[in-house]
């Protein structure tokens, strides 16, 4: 008898884990605000929203962003810069391969609509997991914030896609970034999930089960296929190709990065 096929959850962050930017700078951008790092640096300091809320406290709060209307949202979504290869690696999920079949799914801090924009006719928007607003039915203004999906926002959406899909906890993989998926990371390797880091962040490599740092989200394959379901090399370069993309460089490192200093003068000795 046929092994039977373990269904998979793949979750992945938004902003410079599938895009090379982050939607909020595309959105002040378009509507010139300025010194928009400097404004979510300023509320990292006060700890009055979670990491990755940001974005969504200014646009509600922030009066250079209380005129943001949905068509400002879904404009920056176009704009965004996006990884290579992301219609690949959908593609490749939703084919699945044996023994196993894949669900993915993006669950980001950034607003839905800017995600839904950027991924339009990739990722079905009901796969898409974003901050939400209720706009205001004269004006087109945010009027409120109904769901912020971030910190444990992003757990409590792991969980429900988990008992939705009947899916069980060490069978969903999460792929992020930075400080904000943290929370999600630890949550999910609590439960002996896979978490993938896409970034230098030394917060989240020190979590993370594994880090891929690529230009392409297609690299993301690479860890799950050689972890989890134990491809050999020369598989997982046929896979590449066969997707007309070429693994030219694949290196698995494990370095220890120590500093040593004397932690006092040591005595001299004596002259003879």
């Amino acid at each position: 008898m046929a092994a039977p096929v373990k269904h998979f959850l793949i979750a992945s962050d938004f902003d410079q884990t599938l895009s090379f930017n982050d939607s909020g700078l595309v959105l002040s951008e378009l509507l010139g605000v300025g010194e928009f790092q400097k404004k979510v640096d300023g509320l990292a300091a006060t700890h009055l929203v979670q990491q990755g809320g940001e974005l969504a406290y200014l646009i509600r709060h922030d009066p250079e962003f209380r005129g943001v209307r949905r068509e400002h949202l879904v404009e920056a979504g176009r704009r965004v810069r996006m990884k290579g290869s992301i219609p690949a690696l959908v593609d490749f999920l939703r084919r699945g391969i044996d023994g196993a079949r894949f669900t993915f799914c993006v669950v980001s801090a950034a607003p839905r609509e800017v995600v839904e924009s950027a991924l339009a006719g990739i990722v079905p928007p009901d796969h898409i997991f974003g901050t939400e607003f209720d706009y205001d039915g004269l004006s087109g203004e945010v009027r409120a914030i109904r769901r912020v999906v971030a910190g444990y926002g992003k757990v409590a959406v792991i969980e429900q896609l988990e008992s939705r899909l009947q899916i069980a906890p060490d069978r969903t993989i999460y792929v992020g970034d930075g400080s904000s998926d943290l929370h999600v990371m630890l949550h999910v390797n609590n439960r002996d999930g896979f978490t993938i880091a896409v970034s230098k962040n030394w917060q989240l490599a020190r979590v993370a089960k594994s880090t891929v740092l690529s230009d392409s989200a297609f690299s993301i394959v690479v860890p799950m296929l050689d972890q989890i379901f134990d491809w050999s090399t020369g598989d997982i370069r046929a896979l590449f190709e066969s997707h007309d993309l070429a693994l030219d460089d694949w290196q698995k490192d494990r370095t220890d990065r120590v500093r040593v200093t004397a932690a006092r003068q040591a005595p001299s000795r004596p002259a003879a």
